[in-house]
Order: structure tokens, then C-alpha cells, then sequence
């Protein structure tokens, strides 16, 4: 079975429309509130779970669809804040009473919940309707997560799903597909929001120590390593990009990394991509116009990029060599990236993510 494991902050935000952005001081009625989970990797796996659902229901997989996984810090069990964070994923079933498919929540069994803390990482954001623009303050008090903390995730999932990767083994081997069709369902894509370069990257240089060890099963082996990084002044991106096999940047960050393979974005005008096998050709592509009028909520529209090209990669069999090195000729990346610049452009159409597929 193949997973897919996402590593980022979870928030609560607190969206609210005003007409104006508030001068300092002022008292302002806001025209729209919304309180929502939010955080780019939970986000993203909101998105991710309709795009496996529809592919579940359109049975365009030949294997196993793929499950999602969080790992993120949060408040404690009991608190009310992780209960509304929980709850937020689903399950969503279909209205179809002889339609017994399903998109099963995510798996927060890896989730580092911290004991005697009740509020969440919190973020506020103000959007100006005169302005369109967005202001975000943020709260964050729960303790982070340490790197020990992380290998003791990756261990226990590693060891739940051994004895799954032992079975579907054998199950191809009986059905005469062979080791390496079980191999190929049997792995793990790790996604990472690149917010501490320095916990981040030895959280990857663990993984690719699992990758490289001779021990193991083949999800040891087929891990796949991801990372957005965004922030450009942040010391340590640099190493951080260099260490995984895939990686989403933005514009303002847009210094390539020639061993991964890359996403970059760039806004209303679409994205570009660079493949190690493509030597120095650059794939873009345009986003469709969308009229201002019909611009509804651009939050979360870099998500929804992310899990779009997360989703290609993990269900377009071209780009998956062993080992986790990531490469693909420039047809496939093209059609990778008019995916993800597809569904952001719907994103930005709609308000939250429902409804998005």
C-alpha cells in the first residue's frame, strides 16, 4: 500500500472580512466570520482525500489508494480544540445509498499531542475587501516538535505497517505479479512544510538513513521525500531543498536545486517545473484567467498546488523509479503541473475547500 505522510503546523484560523483593512485603534464591523482548521500540510491533505476519493469511485487505481497520514503538533487528547481539529477531516460518505466508497480521515496516530496545553496554533486573518488583500497574525504556544519526536513517529509506523507490506508481498506473489509490482504498491511519500530548516532536515536525513539501511521492509525502501519551503530569508532552506527529491517553492524563492525535482509557483500566472532528466528545460504553464469578480478565497490556493502535485506523483506510475529518485520526461511533468495549476485555480473560485472536486 502506498501512504502518504504529511509533516506541518495545524491551526485553527479565524478568517474575517471587513470592508476595509482597520486603522489602528478602530472599531470595525467584519461583514463575513469563518472559524476553520487550517495549516498548509493539513490543507493539503483536505484536497488530497476528494482526489483519492474520486479516484476510489472512478476506479482509475489498479492497487491499494493511497492513505493519508499527519504529523503535527497539537493540543492535548482531551482538549476541545484537538476533538473540532479531528473532526474537521471527515469521514465524508456519498449520498448514494447503494455507493458503499468512502474517504477515510487521515491518520493522526503520528500526531505528537502535548499534555496540559488546550489551545491550538491559531491564526488570524484579515481580508480587506477594498484591498483584496490579506493580513495573517498568528499564534503559536504549543511546544515544537524535536527530531527524537519525529524518529518514534516514522518507528511506529514503519513497524504498524510491516506486517501490511509482508502480506500485500505475498498476495502479488501469489497472483504471479512479483516482487516488484509489491514493491511499487508497498511505499511512503513524506511531505514536509520546511518552517524549522534545522528539525526538518535531520527529520530527513533519518529517513534517508531508513532509506539507505539494508534493513527493513520495502516501505523502508521506497520512501519518497518532499519539501515546501517558502520563506526566502530562512538560513538552512537551501540544505533543506538540497536533501529532498521533490520540492515546492515559491516565486520569491526561486533558486533551483538541480538533484530534485521542482515546482515552482508563481501566483495568477501559473507555475514552471524542472526535472533532473530534463537537463536545463524548463516545463510552464499559464493559469486560466478567472475575472476578479469571480475570485472567492485565494487562502490555502499554494495548498491545494501542493497536493495536486502530491497526488500526481504518487499515482502517476512514469514518475516513480526506485530509491525515491524522483525524475520524469517533460510530457509527464507537464501534465503533473496542469493538474496542480488546474485545481489551485478552482480552489481560488470557491470558499474553503469543499466542494473542491
Amino acid at each position: 500500500m502506498k501512504h502518504l505522510i504529511l509533516t506541518g503546523a495545524c491551526y485553527v484560523d479565524t478568517i474575517l472580512n471587513v470592508p476595509y483593512f482597520p486603522r489602528e485603534d478602530d472599531k470595525l464591523r467584519a461583514t463575513v466570520a469563518q472559524v476553520r482548521r487550517g495549516g498548509n500540510c493539513p490543507n493539503s491533505i483536505e484536497v488530497l482525500q476528494q482526489l483519492l476519493l474520486l479516484r476510489q469511485k472512478d476506479k482509475k487505481s489498479d492497487g491499494a489508494v493511497p492513505r493519508t497520514h499527519l504529523i503535527a503538533v497539537l493540543p492535548a487528547r482531551d482538549a476541545s480544540a484537538t476533538a473540532m481539529i479531528a473532526e474537521s477531516f471527515g469521514p465524508r460518505s456519498s449520498d448514494d445509498d447503494d455507493d458503499d466508497y468512502d474517504s477515510p480521515p487521515p491518520n493522526l496516530d503520528l500526531c505528537l499531542y502535548r499534555p496540559g496545553h488546550s489551545t491550538p496554533a491559531s491564526s488570524y486573518i484579515i481580508r480587506s475587501a477594498a484591498t483584496g488583500s490579506r493580513t495573517i497574525v498568528n499564534y503559536y504556544g504549543l511546544p515544537e516538535m524535536e527530531v527524537h519526536e519525529f524518529q518514534e513517529a516514522a518507528h511506529r509506523f514503519f513497524g504498524s505497517y510491516q506486517a501490511a507490506a509482508a502480506a500485500a508481498a505475498g498476495a502479488a506473489a501469489a497472483a504471479g505479479a512479483g516482487a516488484g509490482a509489491a514493491a511499487a504498491e508497498d511505499s511512503s511519500l513524506w511531505h514536509f512544510e520546511g518552517r524549522i530548516p534545522e528539525t526538518t532536515l535531520a527529520c530527513i536525513q533519518h529517513l534517508r538513513s531508513e532509506r539507505n539501511s539494508s534493513a527493513g521492509t520495502t516501505c523502508n525502501k521506497n520512501i519518497t521525500i518532499s519539501v515546501e519551503v517558502e520563506k526566502p530569508g530562512r538560513e538552512g532552506l537551501r540544505e533543506l531543498a538540497a536533501a529532498a527529491n521533490i520540492v515546492f517553492f515559491s516565486r520569491s524563492w526561486a533558486e533551483a536545486i538541480r538533484r530534485a525535482l521542482l515546482f515552482c509557483t508563481w501566483g495568477a500566472q501559473g507555475a514552471s517545473a524542472l526535472s533532473p532528466r530534463s537537463g536545463s528545460s524548463v516545463v510552464s504553464y499559464r493559469a486560466p484567467d478567472v475575472p476578479a469578480e469571480n475570485i472567492v478565497d485565494t487562502v490555502g490556493a499554494g495548498d491545494t498546488f501542493v497536493a495536486g502535485g502530491l497526488y500526481q506523483v504518487a499515482t502517476n506510475k512514469a514518475t516513480q523509479p526506485p530509491n525515491g529518485q524522483w525524475a520524469a520526461d517533460d510530457d509527464t511533468i507537464r501534465e503533473i503541473l496542469v493538474f496542480a495549476v488546474d485545481l489551485a485555480t478552482r480552489k481560488v473560485q470557491i470558499d474553503g475547500f469543499q466542494g473542491l472536486v
